[in-house]
């Protein structure tokens, strides 16, 4: 490991050697370690030629039932249901809660536009609020926008860092308002000994290509409450209450998010990867901070405030600095020495994990002539794109560096001894 009182070597940037031979693989945690596991599940399902999740030319068990089964267990629940992706996900929970036309979900300034697109999908309002340290939704802000139409709150832990669960929790029961977890990007993740997306009254999950388990598509619902999966389940299913029995007079129309059987084949195998991923990365993240936490303290970097540091999926390490000049300058350097890095927000980059830069939503454009969901508000909605001044700054100021499980340790003593230099050097 780099010795930070030692002479600091010529920054790559300045025409020094990089601080790193290589650069890291791409960040797809569990899709590059897809191989014959995945392969053999995938074949045995196209030879049994029970691609639907119900039904084949011959009988057989069902890969989805496994996989629901299976994800309920570990994620602590009583009950889950396969989607076809993310945002299906967060539809089919936000209409598994009941929110719906006039109803306003808070939502946190820095997260996927599906959030709040899904809650749109689902006719309601997203109420854009706040970040803090964590980067994720501000308890304080979140309460400060409830109005006597609010419906629910959606936390996101972003980058696999758990939200402060027990503030928001607190918020939502002296409001009466439900929780509905976004956890796409931290499976795994824990909050005080308890999986994310189980402490809300229902949590949803992404399995697209970027996120920590994948089956290239798809999604998780999940929740403890019966009438909440019930409701899940109909909306997911256009006959979702006749192939689960239920009662005729509570059954409910619904669509198709079916998940096919091809992907619950995938992502039984990669569920079973887990452990091991979240295990790498977050021995990985320790040695990062460890490895450079003198010279940060020195230089006035901080690191992201985690709620649950145990509990953190620990994809990504991010540091604040103290401004946005010397964030765009670290990072610029940093990427010179073959060490992925990035500012978060730039006002003149879009990136759809901004709310700056929702633009559709932000001009409250609609596919409907007539009857959009701004139509329903009880209230006049306006939305700017400085409304939530505090977490662009915050986001202007962090750079993310991700953290990733195929790196060997001798790589990463090299992305300590270049952050180490570049850091010393110009924050």
């Amino acid at each position: 490991m780099s010795n930070p009182s030692a002479e600091t070597p010529k920054l790559a940037i300045q025409g020094g050697k990089p601080a790193k031979q290589h650069a890291a693989p791409p960040m797809y945690p569990g899709g590059n370690l897809i191989d014959h596991e995945e392969e053999a599940s995938v074949l045995e399902t196209l030879r049994s030629k029970r691609l639907f999740r119900y039904y084949g030319p011959v009988e057989g068990p069902s890969k989805v039932d496994q996989l629901e089964a299976e994800f309920a267990a570990y994620m602590g629940v009583k009950r889950a249901l396969a989607v076809t992706s993310g945002t299906a996900a967060l539809i089919t929970a936000l209409n598994g809660i009941g929110v719906g036309p006039g109803d306003e979900v808070i939502v946190p300034a820095y997260t996927w536009i599906a959030s709040a697109a899904a809650v749109l999908a689902a006719g309601a309002i997203p109420i854009v609020a706040e970040i803090d340290d964590s980067l994720t939704l501000d308890p304080k802000d979140a309460e400060a926008k409830i109005t006597p139409y609010t419906k629910a709150i959606m936390p996101v832990h972003m980058r696999g860092t758990p939200c402060q669960m027990d503030e928001l929790m607190a918020v939502a029961r002296r409001h009466g308002l439900k929780v509905i977890e976004d956890s796409a990007q931290a499976d795994g993740a824990s909050y005080k000994g308890r999986q994310v997306g189980s402490i809300g009254d229902v949590g949803t999950f992404s399995l697209q290509f970027n996120k920590i388990l994948t089956s290239g598509e798809g999604g998780m619902v999940i929740t403890n409450d019966e009438d909440i999966w019930k409701r899940s389940v109909m909306y997911h299913d256009v006959v979702g209450g006749m192939r689960n029995n239920f009662s005729m007079d509570e059954t409910l129309w619904g669509i198709n998010f079916r998940m096919p059987e091809l992907l619950a084949a995938v992502m039984l195998v990669q569920l079973r990867r887990l452990d091991g991923l979240l295990s790498a990365m977050r021995a990985r993240k320790h040695m990062l901070i460890e490895g450079m936490k003198d010279v940060a303290q020195r230089k006035g970097v901080r690191f992201q405030q985690v709620p649950d540091p145990e509990g953190d999926a620990s994809v990504a390490c991010i540091l604040l600095m103290p401004d946005v000049s010397s964030a765009k300058r670290v990072s610029e350097a940093l990427r010179a020495e073959n060490i992925g890095a990035g500012v978060i927000y730039h006002p003149d980059r879009i990136d759809y994990h901004i709310y700056r830069h929702w633009v559709p939503i932000m001009e409250k454009r609609t596919w409907a002539s007539k009857g959009d969901p701004w139509s329903h508000a009880q209230r006049e909605i306006n939305y700017s794109p400085d409304m939530c001044a505090h977490s662009l700054d915050l986001l202007g100021r962090s750079i993310a560096l991700d953290v990733n499980p195929l790196e060997s340790y001798s790589e990463l003593e090299e992305t300590i001894d270049g952050l180490n230099r570049v850091i010393s050097a110009l924050a």
